[in-house]
């Protein structure tokens, strides 16, 4: 299996997280996202533990909300000793009536508006990592505003390509993200940013993409950025707390991805960082890291119940899902790749060569194409793993279609984090 919460049992029914999948479909119906409360927490614990390790308590870990925000992750986190960091006022307001302490949240985004600005700064966000100049302006005023100093970060853009999916590869120089080091932009803007009485400048932050399956891209993005460190302090006598070096090692969609090893790729940055501050003569800064896919998505699977089945003699063969886009928009957007079980017959043998579709109004709304499934019937039970991230987060009402719940699975019991949407809630804000 891809994930040890995933496993047939005797009967030949596929289970996630110990527990019986078209059991939970019966209970909850479908779609229905399941998450592996368990996973989750061990998850955090990996990086947490292995941070500790390679820097002792001179680190935090922030798990990136983008990945999956609704109020009970922020309780999960919050327990395990995490930080956050949120890319929108609806974040940060989960957050805040999640009880989360937002003097632990680090507020992203290549575009703050003025409104979003102050709600952060009046509700206590601890830090924002400023991503160009005219939010620098925003920021001070609004923190003289409420009489306040706000510690910030810089995103800088190392220029390093991943060799990841474009749509996720963030820290090339020409990425929307950040301000570019190779251009000399990046001192310009700490030089202005200096110039602020309502600014601390704690520090720096890159963020080199998605889905990396090594430290390759995090050696060569630490290097550039410590190289900067170094400038700074030695012409503009700027010591760096602070060094975020962005989100965390990819995960197993399908068979053919990587085993990674986190605690192994973190202790040879920190080791590589280490060195590199001794050579350069600077004091290691605090470092932080940004996992969201790789906290959740192996703790997640979505359920559907299997429709029409379409075959199209001499063609191709299409088993049509009660969901799709509405819920998993990521192969229209990526291609991604998922591994996918019929739960009520996991044991059979896979004969069916097929499209897993989606009941959208929409061609492209695909779920996985050609697939090896057992033969599949209407009424069985569809599962597609590691869907933790970047599906509820992204899930919407095209064809004014409801959202599904998020069902939390723990120790033997589940219970609803996020109800379904009803015919209701579609249209509670319509006049």
């Amino acid at each position: 299996m891809i994930c040890n919460n995933i496993n047939i049992n005797n009967s030949g029914i596929l289970e996630f997280a110990g527990q019986d999948t078209t059991c939970l479909a019966k209970k909850y119906g479908t779609p229905l996202y399941l998450l592996d409360e368990n996973k989750i927490r061990d998850n955090c614990k990996t990086y947490v533990n292995a941070m500790a390790k390679a820097y002792g308590d001179n680190f935090a870990v922030l798990y990136a909300s983008k990945a999956n925000s609704f109020k009970k992750i922020y309780n999960i986190v919050n327990e395990e000793n995490m930080c956050v960091d949120v890319v929108s006022v609806g974040e940060i307001y989960t957050a805040l009536k999640a009880g989360y302490p937002l003097s632990k949240a680090y507020f992203h985004s290549n575009n703050k508006t003025d409104a979003d600005v102050d709600f952060a700064i009046k509700n206590g966000v601890g830090y924002f990592v400023v991503d160009n100049a005219e939010e620098l302006d925003v920021i001070d005023a609004t923190a003289k505003k409420y009489g306040i100093c706000q510690n910030i970060l810089l995103r800088l853009t190392p220029g390093i390509d991943t060799h990841t999916y474009e749509a996720v590869n963030t820290g090339k120089v020409d990425s929307k993200f950040g301000t570019a080091i190779e251009t000399g932009q990046a001192y310009k803007i700490v030089e202005k940013t200096l110039t602020f009485n309502n600014i601390k400048l704690c520090g720096f932050h890159c963020h080199i993409g998605s889905m990396v399956f090594d430290s390759d891209t995090f050696l060569r993005g630490a290097d550039i950025m410590l190289d900067f460190i170094y400038k700074v302090k030695t012409e503009l006598n700027l010591v760096t707390e602070q060094l975020d070096l962005g989100g965390g090692y990819g995960v197993r969609y399908t068979k053919n991805d990587p085993v990674i090893d986190i605690e192994k790729n973190i202790l040879q940055v920190s080791d590589f960082i280490k060195n590199k501050c001794y050579k350069l003569n600077i004091t290691v800064p605090k470092i932080l890291l940004e996992p969201g896919r790789s906290i959740v998505a192996d703790a997640g699977m979505t359920l559907y119940t299997v429709g029409t089945v379409k075959k199209i003699t001499g063609y191709k063969n299409y088993v049509s899902v009660d969901g799709g886009m509405t819920d998993n928009p990521r192969y229209a957007l990526y291609g991604s790749e998922y591994t996918l079980f019929l739960a009520n017959k996991a044991s059979q043998k896979s004969t069916l060569e097929c499209d897993v579709v989606g009941r959208c109004c929409e061609s492209g709304d695909i779920i996985q194409q050609n697939v090896l499934l057992p033969e599949a019937e209407r009424g069985d039970i569809l599962a597609v793993c590691t869907t933790g991230a970047y599906n509820y987060s992204m899930a919407m009402n095209y064809n004014r279609i409801a959202r599904p719940p998020i069902v939390m699975l723990k120790d033997g019991s589940n219970y609803v984090a996020v109800k379904r949407e009803t015919l209701d809630d579609l249209i509670a804000n319509d006049l």
